[in-house]
């Protein structure tokens, strides 16, 4: 069963939208699968966080969930025959009276077309309603159709459109926006399996590949890159890999390994809500794969004239 979506996001029923995002931002961040690899409790707590993000985030939502509409789940709550707003008394029925004692033969507070309803819903799938053809007991529910998709770690963080096809073979474009995260859900009104309760929704989860070189935190992306000796020493112009395209870079003279430049706007892209995310690039200094002699020797020579002990 999914906890209440306000005590996993830890806020209070009154919190404000910018609350509850806020929340959830943070808990995203110290929960993501990316700093757990491997840790599949983080990953439900993931999930978790999302599944209660997708209620509290969504007004309309919200507002279904705190009537008793739907469950913490988003799944809808069947409510109760007995309970139907008519001046229920105890026992279920009305101010006391009892069914077919009312004035003119009706029945006080719980007429004939409650108990229809009543007893539709108990024999729906047994043979029927003894009150009313077809054993219809009330609006059943369209059925969703949920599948997974999976991106591309670029085009999560930039964001893209990617047609997809359906269980029934039916294709459709699925807009998938910038910063999303890892088992996200992507809600395609009306383009569910139809059933007797009409069409219901696509639920579109989402994947992201991994990426061999860049890695997330938040809105921001970090890489490490590669540089060597003489990069190192002199400095020099070099290109670097982003989500949105090769970015030229100055490497400062005298960097060392670990130096971590910021490349501002180039991490997450922008939406609506949030600003763009920047890139950090740590230096990594590589040797020659093979020993050179020479190098080898001026190091030496060098090193005996110019002696400095890089852990005081």
């Amino acid at each position: 069963m999914a906890k209440d979506p306000y005590t996993v996001l830890g806020v209070n029923r009154d919190a404000s939208d910018a609350d509850i995002q806020k929340a959830f931002r943070r808990l995203a961040k110290k929960s993501h699968p990316d700093l757990f690899p491997g840790d599949k409790k983080a990953e439900d707590r993931f999930k978790e966080l999302n599944s209660a993000n997708d209620i509290l985030g969504d007004a309309a939502k919200r507002a279904r969930f705190d009537r008793g509409e739907i469950d913490a789940s988003g799944a809808e709550i069947r409510q109760n025959p007995f309970a139907r707003g008519r001046g229920a008394g105890p026992g279920g029925f009305g101010g006391g009276h009892r069914p077919g004692g009312g004035p003119g033969g009706q029945a006080g507070g719980f007429g004939f077309e409650d108990l229809s309803d009543l007893f539709g819903g108990m024999f729906r799938g047994g043979g029927g309603s003894p009150f009313g053809a077809g054993g219809q007991g009330g609006p059943q529910q369209a059925e969703d159709t949920r599948f997974a998709l999976e991106v591309d770690f670029a085009d999560a963080a930039t964001g893209a459109k990617r047609r997809v096809t359906m269980p029934g073979g039916k294709s459709l474009d699925v807009t998938i926006p910038a910063g999303i995260n890892e088992g996200q859900t992507i809600r395609l009104k009306g383009q569910g399996a139809p059933g007797p309760g009409g069409v219901g929704d696509a639920l579109v989860e989402i994947k992201i590949k991994p990426d061999p070189m860049f890695k997330r935190e938040g809105r921001d992306i970090h890489v490490e890159l590669p540089v060597s000796l003489g990069e190192a020493v002199s400095g020099g112009k070099v290109d670097v890999p982003t989500v949105h395209g090769p970015v030229t870079v100055t490497i400062p003279v005298g960097a060392n390994s670990g130096t971590r430049l910021r490349l501002k706007g180039k991490g997450v892209a922008a939406t609506k809500r949030d600003p763009a995310g920047d890139q950090y690039v740590t230096l990594k200094i590589v040797l020659p794969k093979t020993p050179d002699p020479e190098l080898e020797e001026f190091v030496k020579a060098w090193s005996a004239r110019k002696p400095y002990n890089p852990r005081s």
